[in-house]
């Protein structure tokens, strides 16, 4: 995973996690950070466009959960701002080629 990660530049900051959860809130999902029993560490509830995932998570662990969803999620790539299009873009070619 890190090797993806690494390989477009991306490093395990809170502006980084804040670029990834803006491609997701532009898309119309509502991302919350609460406390939970989930298995894998997050939940998606599709219907009401809702990620939510385990609070405890430290930065790197966000952004790694983040990028493994957004192949689940409903990205509108149209509604994107240009600056969220390019990491999309990035983000999603690295995910392919792994």
């Amino acid at each position: 995973m890190l090797t993806a990660r690494s390989s477009i530049g991306m490093k395990y900051t809170q502006t980084t996690l804040d670029k990834i959860e803006r491609i997701i809130e532009e898309s119309g999902y509502v991302i919350r950070y609460e406390r939970g029993t989930f298995q894998s560490g997050y939940c998606i509830l599709q219907e009401k466009k809702v990620v939510v995932l385990n609070k405890f998570f430290q930065t790197e662990g966000r952004i790694n959960t983040l990028i493994d969803l957004m192949p689940q999620l409903d990205i509108q790539f149209d509604a994107l701002t240009h600056e969220s299009q390019k990491l999309y873009d990035e983000i999603m070619h690295a995910e392919a080629s792994k």
